[in-house]
């Protein structure tokens, strides 16, 4: 279960549509807030951009 402050990390290589970069796999994204209205979705910053990631590409980090 996610939470709200969490630390994860990408398990797959995403383009990120708009920022024209490719967050890679193994990236650890800090801080992570929730989508209140789809609990797939969760916002976190890569690469100096917010971002939203599929929760199906992320893994809890310890």
């Amino acid at each position: 279960m996610l939470e709200a402050g969490d630390t994860v990390t990408l398990i797959k290589d995403l383009n990120v549509k708009g920022a024209g970069f490719t967050a890679k796999r193994g990236t650890a994204v800090r801080g992570i807030s929730l989508v209140s209205d789809n609990p797939e979705h969760i916002e976190g910053r890569v690469n100096g951009q917010q971002i939203v990631i599929l929760t199906k590409f992320v893994k809890k980090s310890n």
